[in-house]
C-alpha cells in the first residue's frame, strides 16, 4: 500500500488528467491522443457535466475515476454512472483503485444519490475481481443494450 489522497479535479488538472485519460483510452484499444484527451476533458470541466475525482500519491497523479451524473426514472432519484476509473500501471495492485472507488461512492452518497453504476469489458478480471470485492453487485436482473449510431 502506498499513501494516497483522492480529492476533485479542477480545471488546473487538465494536463495531468488528460494524460492519464490517453492512457485509460488506450487501455481499451484506442489509438493515443493527448490533445483530443484534453479537448474531452476540458468540454466536461466547462459545461459542468462530470465529476473527476484525482488519486496522488507523493505530489504525482496516479489514477483518476470521472462519475457521470444521471436520474433513475423508477427510482426518482439521483444517480450517477461511474464511466471511466484508470490507475496508472506503475501503482496498481497498491490501493489506488480502491480509494478512488471508496471516494466515488462517499461523494455520490454526499449527493443522496441512490446508485453508482458502472460497466467493465468481460475479460477485465482483476477490475471485477476488485468491484466485487468491494460490495459491487453484477447486474442479474437487466442486460444492457447499445445501438451504435456511427458518429465518432
Amino acid at each position: 500500500m502506498i499513501s494516497i489522497t483522492i480529492r476533485q479535479a479542477v480545471l488546473a488538472d487538465l494536463d495531468v488528467l488528460a494524460g492519464l485519460f490517453d492512457g485509460y483510452r488506450q487501455f481499451y484499444g484506442q489509438a493515443s491522443d493527448g490533445v483530443a484527451a484534453r479537448n474531452f476533458l476540458q468540454s466536461r470541466f466547462e459545461h459542468g457535466q462530470s465529476v473527476v475525482l484525482l488519486a496522488e500519491s507523493q505530489g504525482q497523479a496516479v489514477g483518476f475515476t470521472q462519475l457521470y451524473p444521471s436520474f433513475s426514472s423508477v427510482s426518482m432519484a439521483r444517480v450517477f454512472v461511474l464511466n471511466d476509473l484508470f490507475v496508472a500501471p506503475t501503482t496498481r495492485r497498491l490501493g489506488v483503485g480502491e480509494a478512488l472507488l471508496k471516494a466515488a461512492s462517499d461523494h455520490a452518497r454526499q449527493l443522496g444519490a441512490v446508485r453508482l453504476s458502472l460497466t467493465t469489458d468481460v475479460q477485465n478480471l482483476p477490475a471485477q475481481a476488485l468491484y466485487e470485492s468491494m460490495g459491487w453487485a453484477r447486474d442479474q436482473k437487466y442486460h444492457a443494450y447499445h445501438l451504435a449510431l456511427g458518429c465518432t
